[in-house]
């Protein structure tokens, strides 16, 4: 298999697993979200310190620079809380919340390029951020606040992704020291629970809580190999099948209410996606023909 296929595999398996891992959280219901979390964090730091057995060298001279220590600090906080809210999101059964977020997620990363790094936004891109903006608003219009779930799990996400361009540091070997700082408090913590007769009820739970590791790291090991042999605009692309799987379990498996209100704004968002997308493979076109 050449490397293109076998990075459209990679693609798929990743966004796929991050699309259905509803499901698999939902396995966990009778769990609080953050008891989740701290298991989740606890199992990923040891599947992943097996992974990375035969890179110490290498996580430990990227936690010797000082620039990148705080900046992965900081990093490890954002991807924590973004953990968090989506766990807690399909606790509560409120996965269309979440699809919305990871919908609307690339166009707050290209608004965070302009405020922050002082991107240009091309004319495309700033027609999706309107149209992004509007589904949002009338999303207030209809329910009367902000869809408070939905910003924060794209923000927290896009400014993950907006510091982890400046840590200079491998994905897998940022991704293990992160969940080695959360692994810390994550222990601590879980010490604490059981020691006040908090520990998971059954065998079966157990072994979900520790599959937890693999429905984590698996998915992102498989991203950065797509990476690899992929092109942005590709992967750009592949990325919205995650939240459009999510989309579809809310609705057919997990029964949640799709409003004439709430799909007049995903509409609006679906168009938003569209123009990214366009621009993203236009700009892509013009850049080959320039060379």
């Amino acid at each position: 298999m050449t490397e293109t296929p076998r990075g459209l595999l990679y693609a798929l398996g990743a966004f796929g697993l991050w699309g259905l891992s509803p499901v698999y959280w939902r396995l966990l219901s009778h769990v609080p979200a953050h008891e989740i979390l701290l298991h989740r964090v606890a199992w990923s730091a040891l599947f992943l310190a097996f992974v990375t057995r035969g890179r110490w060298n290498e996580l430990r001279r990227a936690a010797e620079r000082p620039r990148t220590a705080a900046t992965l600090a900081a990093t490890t906080m954002l991807i924590g809380a973004n953990w968090y809210l989506y766990i807690k999101a399909i606790e509560d059964l409120r996965v269309l919340d979440s699809s919305l977020g990871y919908y609307i997620n690339p166009l707050v990363s290209v608004a965070l390029g302009v405020v922050v790094l002082g991107e240009r936004m091309r004319r495309l891109q700033a027609l999706a951020a309107v149209l992004a903006l509007a589904g949002v608003l009338w999303l207030v219009k209809a329910h009367g606040h902000l869809p408070w779930l939905s910003l924060a799990l794209a923000g927290t996400f896009a400014s993950y992704g907006l510091l982890r361009k400046t840590a200079h540091v491998d994905a897998l070997v940022g991704l293990t020291l992160e969940t080695f700082l959360l692994a810390v408090p994550s222990l601590g913590a879980l010490l604490w629970l059981a020691a006040r007769g908090h520990a998971p009820p059954d065998a079966r739970t157990w072994l979900l809580l520790a599959g937890g590791a693999v429905v984590t790291a698996v998915p992102l090991l498989w991203f950065v190999e797509a990476a690899r042999r992929l092109d942005l605009k590709t992967m750009g692309f592949l990325q919205f099948s995650s939240p459009t799987l999510q989309f579809l379990i809310a609705v057919f498996a997990f029964g949640e209410p799709l409003s004439r209100e709430r799909l007049l704004s995903f509409a609006m968002i679906w168009a938003a996606v569209a123009l990214y997308c366009a621009d993203a493979a236009l700009t892509r076109s013009r850049t080959k023909a320039l060379k």
